[in-house]
């Protein structure tokens, strides 16, 4: 079984949308959003909540799996 990480959810998430564009959206850096993408950093919990606004999805489902 394969195990989906948060970055992979979010790059899913973004689809068609630019790095950028997502930054800009939930004032973040470009960069952070690249990290946040390759599990190379977590988001601080007001990004957190930004980004599963921004998606539609619930912070639970995207960061801790619920």
């Amino acid at each position: 079984m394969e195990t989906t990480t948060i970055g992979k959810k979010l790059r899913e998430l973004r689809g068609d949308r630019t790095a950028a564009e997502v930054a800009d959206l939930v004032g973040a850096s470009v960069s952070a959003i690249l990290m946040y993408e390759n599990d190379e950093r977590i988001p601080r919990d007001g990004i957190k909540i930004r980004l599963a606004h921004l998606y539609g999805v619930s912070v639970g489902s995207l960061f801790f799996g619920e």
